[in-house]
């Protein structure tokens, strides 16, 4: 294994900040630039983990020390490649396909031909963010699909996946995937839209094609901006790595470009109710999502009620 440049001896993974001679403060000041900029944040308890992530960033780039990471990061020309760079580092790629099921079938079953049928002259917008390897977005295709939407898929209907990081958008794009992605697959669908090949199964183009890649980061409310104004908002299992200010900020973006009868899914281990965010927790065929409190459903559900008025969605 490799040393890292100034520090004979010591390996380029595994370090930590005192094996640096690095003040818990240097470590902070690194720590919040990251949060600032991408929403991920480490506590202090994880202080280790994030030193062990950019190890290999810092061999990189010839640096000696995370306070000179620092400043290449905030400082340096080509600062947007380093970014890149460090999202591709910070990624998770844990995922796998048809990942709470329930709210697939929702979309397909309830809130799609509901949409088409009031809408008849608009094309649904989907986002999938924070798309990572993309099984989430090719779930929804196939949801549709096997919903009677093929033929509107790309037309009608516009699925738009992104990610921050690079390299996860380029295996999304490559479309092949390894027995972990398939870990809650029925495998009749499998059979359906895979073929096997010897570097593992490969999506069928039907599918893919109807899926747009691009990419974006959810920290930036400009890269949030252009692709919050979809109907339908798939945004799973990330907020559990972001800080509550990054949370509130990237959450404030949706609410103020979603249309009004938007949805919008999070992840079972995420919540948003102990924010103040411009959205409620609404349950709709047995599913959780979340609703704008003008959304038609909350309209109707409190003039059923009789009360016209507060909360009609349950607590978390």
């Amino acid at each position: 294994m490799a040393d890292l440049p100034g520090l004979p001896g010591l390996p380029s993974a595994g370090y930590t900040t005192r094996a640096l001679g690095l003040s818990d403060g240097s470590l902070r000041v690194l720590r919040d630039l990251i949060a600032e900029r991408t929403g991920v944040h480490y506590g202090d308890d994880k202080s280790g983990l994030l030193a062990d992530k950019l190890a290999d960033l810092l061999l990189e780039n010839g640096l000696s020390s995370f306070l000179d990471y620092y400043y290449l990061l905030k400082h340096d020309p080509d600062a947007g490649r380093h970014w890149s760079r460090l999202a591709d580092r910070l990624a998770v790629p844990e995922t796998f396909f048809w990942r709470q099921a329930d709210q697939f079938e929702l979309l397909a079953r309830v809130i799609v031909p509901r949409y088409l049928r009031e809408h008849p002259g608009r094309r649904l917008r989907i986002w999938s963010a924070a798309c990572c390897t993309g099984e989430e977005p090719l779930s929804i295709a196939i949801a549709l699909a096997e919903a009677g939407r093929s033929t509107e898929l790309g037309d009608r209907i516009q699925i738009v996946a992104t990610d921050a990081s690079p390299s996860m958008l380029d295996r999304a794009r490559s479309g092949v995937y390894g027995e972990r992605s398939f870990r809650a697959l029925p495998v009749s669908l499998r059979q359906k839209y895979f073929v096997e090949e010897r570097a593992g199964w490969r999506i069928d183009r039907r599918i893919s094609d109807t899926v747009q890649w691009d990419r974006a980061n959810l920290a930036d409310p400009r890269d949030v901006a252009r692709f919050a104004g979809a109907d339908v908002v798939f945004c799973r299992n990330v907020f559990i790595y972001f800080s509550d200010d990054a949370i509130r900020r990237t959450v404030q973006v949706f609410g103020e470009h979603m249309p009004p009868e938007g949805w919008l899914f999070l992840g079972a281990s995420e919540s948003l109710t102990r924010f103040d965010c411009g959205f409620e927790l609404h349950e709709a065929e047995g599913v959780f999502v979340y609703v704008r409190p003008d959304h038609p459903d909350l309209a109707a559900r409190r003039a059923r009620a009789g009360t016209g008025s507060g909360a009609a969605s349950p607590a978390a």
